[in-house]
């Protein structure tokens, strides 16, 4: 189950012996300022963790699936997010994907 926001507030403000309201604070400017970047086309990058770019597309003809009429799609900027090998690598708990090291006795 995904994390909300409220609860990444209630997690900040537990962490940092914040109150609620100071922490909510914190979030709404860091999520803001990420999104002033990304619209001005600024790419972010948080070592260890990953990075967020913006890709362009271009508008295209698509169909509806219900009734197949022809609809033209506008083109878009739409945020990207590249994990980190950091982050990666402690979602997998140190794992690479590799076959396990055969232990000699």
């Amino acid at each position: 189950m995904p994390i909300t926001k409220s609860e990444l507030i209630d997690h900040v403000a537990d962490k940092l012996r914040l109150p609620k309201a100071r922490a909510e604070q914190i979030v709404d400017t860091i999520f803001d300022s990420m999104v002033a970047a990304l619209k001005q086309g600024d790419g972010i990058e948080i070592r260890g963790f990953g990075s967020f770019t913006v890709r362009e597309y271009k508008g295209y003809e698509g169909r509806n699936p219900r009734t197949g009429e022809a609809v033209k799609v506008q083109q878009k900027r739409l945020p990207f997010f590249k994990v980190g090998k950091e982050l990666r690598e402690r979602v997998n708990d140190g794992r690479r994907g590799d076959k396990p090291a055969e232990s000699t006795p």
